[in-house]
């Protein structure tokens, strides 16, 4: 894995603004109407995708997630201008404005979702892992779901095939505390999600997911052991989410101090900080940084407004059956 340098630690700054500025600008959006639907931000978890992706080999390796998608796929490498415009449900967005804010994809940088279905993506995540190994690729999906997903049944079904297989797939819960409006010590008689681990023998462990040094080192020995054979990991990323489950939530549950507690936390202002310990920038420099990523977010907002809506005629055209769709002509009436 590559050291923790002054580079990595810029480049971390750089993206991490760029990113929370970019969810703060979905929001802005949102209240004009100009997103529509649900949308659920990302506010406070960026060093997991920053240490994930420091961890991984963007060459070959995947990621699959749940509906909170927006970052997962920057952090692939997949256009911030094509992620807006899908969310402004534009043609020139990254599945042509189908999609919408809960289904970013790319082939192209093996991003495969933004799932809307709570858990449908771990049985997937196990797929493509299986596939990878199948075709000999030496590649390793990374799973992330929330902690409310750990309590879908196909969590188990999924842990206990991967194990049996020795499938190389990181599992990684983002454990923000609540699912939707509902805590952690609600939903379990413990709240250690990461022991669900522990009755298939899996390798697992918590992390303190504020820190995305901490982050990419235990994902790297995760991605590691996957990649040389050994089978899945369960990580339990511990992290907290500063904003509302999407946008219609009212937070109810939780109190303003809270959520102010919990923001001196911010993984934002701990990347800052040990940028200017180390002295590798100065509070002038990183200013200069955290403009560029609200100007380069603003450039996301004018792609998305100048882009074209699909046209009518696509109304049709992923919902029912290609006229040439294989083993059609072996259907029985």
């Amino acid at each position: 894995m590559k050291e923790f340098s002054k580079e990595v630690y810029l480049q971390w700054y750089a993206d991490m603004t760029m990113w929370r500025r970019f969810e703060d600008k979905c929001r802005s959006l949102y209240l004009k109407q100009k997103i529509r639907g649900f949308l659920h931000l990302y506010n406070g978890q960026e060093a997991i995708p920053a240490g994930f992706t420091h961890a991984m080999d963007l060459s070959k390796d995947s990621m699959i997630t749940a509906y909170r998608c927006h970052v997962h796929p920057m952090a692939m490498g997949v256009d911030p201008k094509r992620i807006m415009a899908e969310l402004c449900g534009k043609a020139t967005g990254t599945s042509q404005g189908m999609g919408g804010s809960m289904h970013i994809f790319s082939k192209e940088h093996r991003f495969y979702g933004g799932h809307g279905i709570v858990g449908g993506q771990i049985p997937l995540g196990a797929g493509i892992a299986f596939a990878d190994k199948y075709f000999e690729r030496n590649a390793v999906n990374i799973c992330f779901f929330g902690d409310g997903a750990v309590r879908q049944g196909s969590l188990h079904e999924t842990f206990n095939m991967a194990m049996n297989w020795k499938l190389p797939v990181v599992f990684v819960v983002e454990n923000n505390q609540y699912a939707m409006g509902t805590s952690v010590k609600r939903t379990a008689n413990h709240e250690d999600i990461y022991k669900l681990g522990l009755g298939y023998e899996m390798p697992c462990m918590p992390v303190d997911a504020m820190d995305p040094e901490k982050v990419a080192e235990v994902a790297y020995e995760a991605i590691e052991r996957a990649r040389r054979g050994d089978g899945p990991t369960f990580i339990e990323a511990r992290t907290y989410r500063f904003r509302g489950h999407s946008m219609s939530d009212a937070e109810p549950y939780r109190t303003k101090e809270e959520v102010a507690v919990k923001k001196e936390e911010d993984p934002i202002v701990l990347v800052k900080n040990r940028i200017l310990e180390n002295k590798w920038a100065t509070e002038e420099e990183l200013d200069a940084i955290e403009q560029k990523s609200r100007d380069f977010v603003d450039v996301c907002e004018a792609f998305a407004e100048e882009s074209p809506y699909p046209t009518l005629d696509k109304i049709y055209e992923y919902v029912y059956s290609e006229p040439n769709y294989p083993f059609i002509d072996k259907l029985e009436n």
